[in-house]
C-alpha cells in the first residue's frame, strides 16, 4: 500500500464537492459528525447512501455514478470491504480523481488491485487518515489526535520537493 501523502491530502481537500460514501442514516454517527464540519468548513458535500433519501437536509444518492452534478472527490466511509471496493470502482467509473478510504478494509487482492486501478487512471488514493485532523482550524481532540499521530510516526509524509 503507498502511503498518503500531505501533497494527496491538500488536493483532496482542495475540492469543494465531495460525495460522502457511506454517511450514515444515524444523526450520532462518526460520518455524521464529519459530514456536518465539511458543510460547516464551505465544502458541498452530497451524502451517498442507498438507504436514505435525504441527510441533514441534503438530497441523498443511492451510489456515486447517480450523483448529479458530478463531484470532485469521494469520501468513502462504508468500513464494509465489498461496499469500499464497489465505491472505488464506481468512483474510477465516474473519472473521479481523489479518493479517501476513511477505513480502511482487510488487505484483499481486489481490494488493492481497485486502488491501483485507480492510481492507474491518475487519481490520488488516500486511505486510513481521519479527516478531521487535516481540515482547517480542528476542534481540540482533533489537534490532539493530530500530535500523537505525528509522534507515533504514522503521519503522512511530505515529499521532497513538494
Amino acid at each position: 500500500m503507498r502511503d498518503a501523502s500531505i501533497k494527496d491530502i491538500t488536493k483532496f481537500l482542495g475540492c469543494r464537492r465531495i460525495a460522502f460514501v457511506g454517511v450514515s442514516r444515524d444523526p450520532e454517527h462518526f460520518s455524521r459528525g464529519l459530514f456536518r464540519e465539511f458543510l460547516a468548513k464551505g465544502y458541498d458535500a452530497v451524502p451517498v447512501n442507498p438507504q436514505a433519501a435525504e441527510i441533514e437536509e441534503h438530497k441523498c444518492f443511492s451510489r456515486i455514478l447517480d450523483v448529479t452534478p458530478r463531484v470532485e472527490a469521494a469520501l468513502l466511509l462504508t468500513g464494509v470491504p465489498d461496499a469500499t471496493d464497489e465505491a472505488v470502482i464506481e468512483c474510477q467509473q465516474a473519472g473521479i480523481r481523489n479518493v479517501w478510504i476513511y477505513k480502511s478494509v482487510p488487505e484483499s487482492d481486489f481490494h488493492e488491485q481497485a486502488k491501483e486501478i485507480s492510481r492507474s487512471q491518475g487519481a490520488s488514493v488516500v486511505e486510513g487518515h481521519c479527516p478531521f485532523m487535516f481540515l482547517p482550524h480542528p476542534a481540540l481532540i482533533h489537534r490532539v489526535h493530530r500530535f500523537i499521530t505525528k509522534v507515533a510516526g504514522d503521519y503522512p509524509s511530505n515529499p521532497r520537493g513538494n
